[in-house]
């Protein structure tokens, strides 16, 4: 069977989850690497021993590609995403999807006037607690939500933005703490809940990164039109990366999530319990962040099933487009002051 030839483009942190995933599987080649500074893509190319580019087009000009994955910084994302889709590639890209929501509408919108596969990495998805609470959700054993609530707080040092010409501004990040950190749990929040947002009321500021533009504090009401009432809190300034959490509580019991351990209190007196396998490890031979997990290779893989056996992605594109809309809707109920309806 022949291959399908992939092409990462990006070589910075993340980099090295897309690439083992791509490595260990059975029906993709990874073929070449971009990025725009040499040495890092040439570095990067020796390691895996495929081809070297620093400009996307001269790429997508000189190689038989298949697919790409994105993993640029967030206002790249849209441009690169729309000119591969144009020319029949697939795409797997890093969320978010974008920073604007109409740009995220053109990148699947395009996808599905070409006939071309389009996913974005939500990975937690794939957590053992996650599912758990999903598959009790789904099936009826807790109930409908009645209230819920997240918290992200974490810790970014005025030298993580200071070492980026990107991240920390509005035009090349999108925003701060809500679009890079918090925006895994605010999506696992609408996944649990499953329904229409009704409104949203929230609030941004800066409180402890004088040398950034963007916001590293945001709470709010997000009201479901389930009658679903979920709040939100997140900062990166909190000393240390303490563990997420999510609270469910529904007609039939008490749902805990804390950092990937999810927890089920029924009100009859059962308790469910789930973990990620602590077994499950990352070997691409440098550190990994704890705070990824290790299931975006259950993400990758799931994508190039589809593209191999068909089927639907499990996480649809249409779900990481809500997910941006949400984030785009507490930016402007921060920045406006008032509360967001949606249609």
């Amino acid at each position: 069977m022949k291959k399908i030839h992939v092409a990462i483009i990006g070589c910075g942190n993340i980099f090295p989850m897309h690439a083992q995933s791509i490595i260990e599987n059975d029906s993709t080649d990874l073929v070449a690497v971009c990025d725009i500074k040499p040495e890092r893509a040439e570095a990067r190319a020796k390691e895996l021993g495929c081809q070297a580019y620093t400009d996307y087009m001269q790429l997508f000009d000189e190689q038989a590609l298949d697919a790409i994955h994105i993993c640029l910084p967030h206002y790249l994302h849209a441009p690169v995403s729309i000119e591969a889709t144009k020319r029949g590639l697939h795409v797997l890209t890093e969320k978010p999807m974008a920073i604007d929501y109409q740009d995220a509408v053109d990148m699947l919108e395009t996808a599905k006037e070409a006939g071309t596969h389009f996913g974005v990495i939500f990975q937690n998805r794939y957590n053992a607690g996650v599912q758990l609470i999903k598959r009790l959700l789904t099936d009826g054993t807790l109930g409908k939500i009645k209230s819920a609530k997240a918290s992200v707080t974490w810790d970014r040092s005025d030298d993580y933005y200071a070492k980026s010409d990107w991240k920390g501004t509005w035009d090349k990040e999108g925003g701060g703490v809500l679009i890079d950190q918090a925006i895994h749990t605010l999506d696992l929040l609408r996944f649990f809940v499953d329904a229409d947002i009704e409104y949203i009321d929230a609030t941004i500021s800066n409180r402890g990164h004088e040398q950034i533009e963007v916001e590293d504090a945001a709470e709010g009401i997000v009201k479901f039109k389930t009658g679903t009432v979920a709040a939100f809190h997140t900062i990166n300034y909190y000393g240390y990366d303490a563990s997420v959490e999510v609270e469910l509580y529904c007609e039939r019991g008490l749902v805990k999530m804390v950092g990937d351990k999810g927890t089920v209190d029924l009100f009859d007196g059962r308790t469910f319990i789930a973990d990620n396998d602590p077994n499950e490890t990352f070997s691409y031979g440098e550190s990994v962040k704890s705070y990824w997990g290790v299931n975006h290779v259950k993400q990758i893989n799931n994508f190039y099933d589809v593209l191999v056996n068909g089927g639907e992605l499990y996480i649809k594109p249409e779900e990481a487009l809500k997910t941006q809309k949400m984030i785009n809707a507490i930016y402007q109920s921060g920045k406006e002051k008032q509360r967001i309806w949606f249609d």
